[in-house]
């Protein structure tokens, strides 16, 4: 079972890249939330890893050190768009495979894995308990379950704030947060920690900011406005021109 909103979202790289540009130009904290997730992996020499939903593989650039520890690394993503444009970003790393793979179908064995990684994807998932089953059923009995997601209390929630005087009416997907997260995988894993990651945008130029929030899969009633209109009120909540929007960000570690 596949979801043609998110696959038609996420079919190509270019809306993606829009959004972890502004992250990376107007970051407060400049680890990077990418590299702070590589900072808690658990990855050993000779385990087998498989991301489900890797994107653009963006994140795995200049981890050619985690690479060779692999004795099997597997991207894999709904998408063949993403895959391609992972298998070109990353073409200079030899030993990853790339597969189309669906959460709610892994076609892998039981108990192949000794990592398994889902960032930023668990709340587009239509069945996530059949998806979180199929992620437990190919770990290892000594296995871990890294998954990223974002909260309740982030970007999306101050800039809906801004918008006070206009009539909106909010479209969240809190299918899967840092909020709920931990309940939902105690269902399925017997260990399960969260991890905050502390950041902020601080950002100078708007349009980057337009530009993100047009490039959203969701948030309808703000990209209804003109142009116009959300650059009037972003410039006019700006303090010594910066718009300082607050994050709610993290991951999980999950196992058996």
């Amino acid at each position: 079972m596949e979801d043609l909103t998110v696959k038609k979202q996420y079919g190509t790289a270019d809306k993606l890249n829009i959004r972890i540009s502004l992250h990376k130009k107007y970051s407060e904290n400049k680890q990077g939330f990418g590299n702070w997730i590589f900072s808690n992996y658990q990855i050993k020499d000779g385990m087998s890893v498989l991301e489900l939903g890797c994107g653009t593989g963006e994140m795995w650039l200049e981890k050619g050190d985690i690479i060779k520890r692999c004795k099997k690394l597997i991207l894999s993503d709904l998408s063949e768009g993403m895959l391609q444009t992972a298998k070109e970003n990353l073409k200079n790393h030899v030993g990853i495979e790339y597969r189309i793979a669906d959460i709610q179908n892994i076609p892998f064995s039981d108990k192949e894995f000794d990592v398994v990684i889902a960032n930023m994807m668990l709340y587009h998932v239509p069945d996530l308990s059949r998806g979180l089953k199929e992620v437990h059923r190919i770990l290892k009995d000594d296995g871990t379950f890294f998954c990223a997601t974002y909260g309740e209390n982030g970007m999306m929630e101050h800039i809906e704030l801004l918008f006070d005087d206009f009539p909106i009416s909010s479209a969240y997907n809190y299918n899967f947060t840092m909020q709920n997260g931990k309940s939902i995988l105690k269902k399925f894993f017997t260990e399960v920690e969260k991890l905050v990651y502390e950041d902020a945008l601080n950002v100078t130029d708007i349009d980057d900011l337009i530009d993100y929030i047009y490039s959203l899969p969701s948030f309808t009633d703000v990209q209804d406005f003109p142009r116009q209109t959300l650059y009037s009120v972003f410039e006019k909540n700006m303090r010594d021109g910066v718009l300082h929007i607050p994050k709610d960000y993290g991951m999980f570690v999950a196992g058996k």
